[in-house]
């Protein structure tokens, strides 16, 4: 597979004189695309119903005759200022009750059926004026769905959106009541229209009140993207894109990507290290310039299975950013090697934010390819390095097939938000850690749908904190002939969030259920017999299986057989690490000890080792420097 190099680019930031200059030198950098557009809507029409394309019209031209292949974005993230007066109640609303307003960006609520028609018009026009363009080769719908929290709406739009849903899924009242559990606290409805969203109540709102409201919005989500991809399929054969963020999950990213031919998502190591990921001190302080060794990589896994195997980066960071607490500048290195990973993981492009520093608005301070006064900033020497690279290194394959498989569903993200149980139980973060152990043992993994109906390409499945297990999944784990570990916190709810009767897990061929749940406090642990412990949470197990691993305390830790295990807790970092080591062992996996930092993964022709640590490590004797990346030939 041919890698390639991006960039993100504003021409409507920049004197039209400029254009063709940058175009040049971002091919004398070696890079081959190039995104535009996407926050340009008050420039395409800056008054209702009066276009002003020429501009566009231009940049495309230059930069496409410059040899750049164009990703064109929908500009529906940004509406302008008009758009607020012809639909002044388009604007998002608070958990607090407050409007959301004209500022900034992403000012819009799903639920607006108002706006949504007015995206879908803006997607049909650029379609039928680009879509046959042959500069432009890609196009991305929108922005970084859900960022600043804009997922959850809760408008009178909103409000009446999610009665008329919930009419259509539950039918009447009478269900919805019982389902709900609502002759607690005397919650029962007579009608939909007196339903209202949870926000703003005494306590906490209903659970499963709380986790319909979650799956209603993202239908939202899913239906927004939908009207503008089916606008864009009648026009162009080029592929659809969205760029996704991490550690997102608002809405359901396999839902979205059911109706796109590409996933790509913006990467952002440093920030994500310092303002979405838990961490001691110490391992912040290690990883400061660098970001967290295991997070880009999740999302590599994550969205390319999103993409149907297609993943791009549409955004990588190239220097400081602007948005997180603190914004340190990368470790030489980083931008390079952060694009090697990508391409080690399967990503087919990567794109850097930005071309150049922009000097004005919100996002002045963050850095690009170029400085503001449109000199080299250090990454574009590194970017440059990049493609230089691919002539050495001209086909890496594809990513290797995985040993192990861990299962990510973004219902259960929303159940344990609303039902967290503990201060620190997040589904994320669960998944995360489980991912963190598999990664550090060397291993390649592909994550899935939770409704995969097929193990039988791995020999190790990992299924943290699933709220209950699909139709599809619950056959193929009955099959599965390798070991799949399941739990804590999986398949214990029903898809009403109801404690299970019989209790969970419901597995036929495991007889394991667990009658007492609790949630563990920084201060406190739970000692194993084998060494180490469980943090954050506790399940007591019962059942006849066997008990593969036990608290000090006697209680099972571990349940299960010999294909299909339930893990009663949340281990810490070295638990996790020899539990995975041990299952390995077992299913005659090779594992690797990695000092800390150091990451490896193998595309079907070749080993990629990556260096995150702030000094010089060694694999295999050869030693490779902070920000380093070293490639072997797979016999």
């Amino acid at each position: 597979m041919k890698r390639t190099l991006g960039v993100c680019y504003y021409p409507e930031h920049w004197p039209e004189d400029q254009w063709a200059d940058d175009a040049a030198r971002m091919v004398a950098t070696g890079l081959t695309w190039v995104r535009i557009g996407e926050f340009g809507w008050s420039r395409m029409e800056p008054t209702p119903g009066t276009f002003t394309w020429d501009w566009l019209d231009q940049a495309i031209d230059v930069l496409g005759n410059a040899g750049l292949k164009i990703i064109l974005g929908t500009p529906t993230a940004t509406p302008p200022r008009w758009m607020i007066d012809k639909h002044p109640d388009m604007l998002a609303i608070d958990a607090e009750g407050r409007p959301r307003k004209f500022g900034s960006r992403r000012h819009y609520d799903f639920s607006h059926l108002g706006y949504r028609d007015e995206c879908r018009r803006i997607a049909r026009l650029m379609g039928e004026r680009y879509g046959s363009n042959p500069h432009i080769a890609a196009w991305q719908i929108d922005n970084e769905y859900d960022c600043h929290e804009t997922t959850l709406s809760y408008s009178d739009a909103a409000r009446k959106g999610f009665q008329d849903w919930l009419a259509q899924k539950y039918q009447s009242t009478d269900a919805l009541n019982r389902a709900w559990g609502n002759v607690f606290w005397s919650m029962e409805y007579d009608t939909f229209d007196e339903i209202d969203l949870p926000n703003l109540t005494v306590t906490e709102p209903n659970h499963p009140h709380q986790l319909a409201f979650r799956r209603y919005s993202s239908d939202q989500v899913v239906t927004f993207n939908k009207v503008q991809a089916d606008e864009l399929r009648k026009h162009t054969d080029a592929p659809l894109i969205h760029n996704y963020m991490g550690r997102i999950t608002a809405f359901d990213h396999w839902k979205v990507g059911q109706d796109l031919d590409i996933a790509s998502w913006d990467s952002y190591p440093i920030g994500f290290l310092s303002d979405r990921l838990e961490g001691s001190s110490e391992q912040k302080k290690k990883f400061l310039r660098q970001g967290h060794p295991d997070m880009q990589a999740f999302h590599h896994d994550l969205y390319r299975a999103v993409g149907k195997g297609r993943l791009w980066v549409m955004e990588q960071q190239p220097g400081p950013v602007n948005w997180a607490p603190y914004n340190p500048a990368p470790l030489p290195g980083m931008a390079r090697l952060w694009a090697w990973e990508a391409f080690a993981h399967g990503a087919e492009t990567v794109c850097y934010f930005r071309w150049r520093q922009a000097p004005f608005a919100q996002e002045q301070m963050h850095a690009g390819l170029l400085r503001p006064d449109s000199a080299d900033a250090p990454a574009l020497a590194e970017a440059r390095q990049v493609a230089d690279e691919f002539a050495e290194l001209p086909d890496v394959g594809t990513t290797n097939k995985a040993q192990a498989a861990l299962i990510f569903d973004y219902e259960s993200a929303w159940a344990w938000d609303a039902q967290p149980q503990g201060a620190d139980f997040e589904m994320f973060r669960l998944a995360f850690a489980a991912y963190r152990a598999l990664r550090r043992a060397g291993l390649n993994i592909d994550i899935l749908p939770p409704d995969t109906a097929d193990l039988s390409d791995y020999k190790l499945v990992l299924a943290p904190g699933l709220m209950n297990i699909t139709d599809e999944l619950r056959t193929a784990l009955v099959r599965f002939e390798g070991i799949a570990l399941i739990g804590p916190r999986t398949d214990t709810k029903t898809d009403e969030l109801a404690v299970k009767v019989p209790l969970g897990p419901d597995l036929p061929s495991l007889d394991v259920s667990v009658a007492v749940t609790e949630s563990i406090p920084p201060t406190e642990a739970i000692p194993l017999q084998n060494g180490g412990q469980f943090l954050h949470w506790f399940e007591h197990l019962e059942g006849t299986a066997e008990a593969h691993e036990k608290t000090t305390s006697g209680h099972p830790a571990i349940m299960g057989n010999d294909h299909l295990r339930y893990l009663a807790g949340w281990p810490d970092e070295p638990t996790f690490d020899r539990i995975i080591r041990d299952l390995s062992k077992t299913l005659n996996i090779e594992t690797h000890d990695l000092p800390e930092g150091l990451r490896i993964r193998d595309t079907d022709t070749h080993r990629f080792i990556f260096n995150y640590a702030p000094e010089a490590l060694t694999w295999s004797g050869t030693t490779i420097g902070p920000a380093g990346v070293y490639w072997e030939k797979l016999p």
